[in-house]
């Protein structure tokens, strides 16, 4: 009886102590001015801070004033993913490697501990809603995410000198095993909204591009691999001469060559994301810088047919000119060609900064990729060295590219009759690989590898007769009669495809 009176006691004065502690605080709040207020919270946190044993240390979600989000805090949130299931009550669920599995996180405001070298620690996840979810011109710009860690005082030095750091890399390594690789595009620039607006947009990367399966000459396959191998490995020597790490290839050559199966290519490769930017979408040089901002490390920027994407030479301000030179009478007609015609501000100087300027350096590990059809009208300034590091041409089929198509369409794993004939046509005719391997398929359950042989033959011996054509129109002045006897004299122009092939072979 005794000791039930003296627990009933305890109880009743630590409730008085917490009443007059809160009516202590209520009158703090309200009588004390502003000054005087903010004077007694800090001792009063210095206070408990003498008598609390523990520290917390905060990672912010945001960093560098919101403009991205902080590295250390995805690493750490990768790593409690193999911590939760364990120990959170309350988990949420996210699917990864194609949906074909689950990963559980511990949800907002929940807490997990976890033990380093025999050392317990706390950590919690926090968010700090919207102060005013009506004001939407910056949707979500007072919003806060940060995980806290709560450690004894004691092992101060342990936590901060080691276990965050084998936090940060442990992460890392999580993350490079479980990601899923994404093939982003910009969103155009009037749908973006404050700091946290959706500026890409993306989807699962599932292009099944290789290296292996890629037709180009295996000598130039094996220098754009040991270059790309070489700056992933390049972050001290990069660091070393004072350059970011990043690395720009200009791909060039006719439609057809495989510009955008070697994109795949290097992305699969490298396990990169990759990043498509369109540059007609966005809205000047400050909106270009933002995007590249949000790109990650480990990515590739992609930016096609650049000689088609944008003006970036002074005939845009002639053009400008021309076009307010121009009168129109309809005011509604010459409205929609206003709307219709808006171009994108972004210049020159905008797009080399973007390439290599000081913003460029920002996230690091990254590749940035133009490709063209026409390299001799790019500006020589956007692709000098320094910018465009490595230049690739994509060049029409050689014998061996097609022996590499021959294996991948038709099982072909030793030479044929017809390679010969083909190995010959092939140095005078200038076929892309799209169109090898257009030939090359079958186009129906009954082409069977003889047919589909024998077609590419054909379709080679038709270029190499119009290209032969071609030429003597230019010599000859484009003679219809000339033409016509041709057309008429098939034995003239097997005679005169012979002719051609013995001349490149000699």
């Amino acid at each position: 009886m005794t000791m039930i009176m003296t627990v009933a006691e305890t109880w009743t004065g630590i409730s008085t102590a917490l009443a007059g502690l809160m009516l202590a605080w209520t009158m703090l709040k309200q009588y004390f001015p502003p000054h005087l207020r903010s004077q007694i919270e800090t001792y009063v946190q210095r206070l408990v801070g003498y008598l609390d044993p523990y520290i917390q240390i905060t990672f912010p979600e945001l960093s560098g004033e919101k403009l991205k989000r902080s590295e250390a805090y995805t690493a750490i949130q990768n790593y409690l993913k193999g911590n939760t299931s364990a120990t959170a009550k309350r988990l949420k669920a996210d699917s990864i490697k194609d949906s074909q599995s689950l990963v559980l996180t511990m949800d907002e405001n929940e807490e997990i501990t976890d033990v380093f070298e025999g050392v317990k620690v706390w950590w919690s996840s926090k968010h700090i809603p919207k102060k005013n979810p009506s004001f939407s011109f910056y949707p979500q710009s007072d919003e806060q995410r940060f995980f806290k860690l709560t450690v004894h005082r004691n092992h101060r030095s342990l936590i901060t000198d080691h276990y965050i750091k084998h936090i940060l890399n442990e992460g890392k390594v999580i993350a490079a095993r479980n990601r899923q690789r994404k093939l982003y595009t910009n969103e155009p620039s009037s749908s973006w909204r404050g700091y946290r607006s959706k500026k890409w947009s993306h989807v699962t990367f599932e292009h099944p591009a290789t290296f292996d399966t890629l037709a180009m000459d295996p000598a130039k396959k094996k220098e754009i691999v040991d270059d790309l191998e070489k700056f992933t490995k390049g972050k001290e020597y990069y660091a070393r001469i004072g350059k970011p790490w990043k690395r720009g290839y200009l791909l060039y050559g006719p439609p057809g060559t495989g510009k955008t199966t070697m994109i795949a290519a290097m992305a699969n490769f490298l396990n990169y994301d990759l990043y498509d930017l369109e540059l007609t979408t966005v809205k000047d040089n400050s909106e270009l810088r933002k995007l590249l901002i949000e790109t990650s490390g480990k990515s590739i920027i992609v930016i096609e047919d650049i000689d088609c994407s944008l003006d970036l030479t002074g005939k845009r301000k002639e053009k400008k000119k021309e076009k307010d030179d121009d009168e129109n009478d309809d005011p509604a007609e010459k409205l929609t060609k206003d709307e219709e015609d808006k171009p994108s501000k972004v210049t020159l100087s905008g797009l080399l900064n973007f390439i290599d300027g000081i913003w460029s350096a920002c996230g690091g590990e990254k590749i940035i990729i133009f490709t063209t059809n026409h390299v001799d009208k790019l500006d020589p300034a956007l692709i000098r060295s320094g910018r465009m590091d490595k230049r690739i041409e994509m060049s029409y089929c050689c014998f061996e590219a097609f022996k590499l198509l021959a294996r991948n369409y038709l099982g072909l794993e030793d030479a044929h009759e017809l390679f010969p004939r083909v190995r010959d046509l092939l140095k005078v005719a200038e076929m892309t690989p799209a169109d090898v391997a257009e030939n090359l398929m079958p186009k129906s359950t009954e082409d069977d590898v003889d047919k589909c042989i024998k077609n590419l033959v054909a379709a080679l011996e038709n270029k190499v007769k119009q290209d032969e054509e071609a030429r003597e129109k230019a010599k000859a002045g484009s003679s219809p009669e000339g033409d016509e006897s041709k057309e008429d004299d098939p034995e003239k122009s097997e005679n005169a495809i012979a002719n051609v092939v013995q001349e490149k072979a000699a």
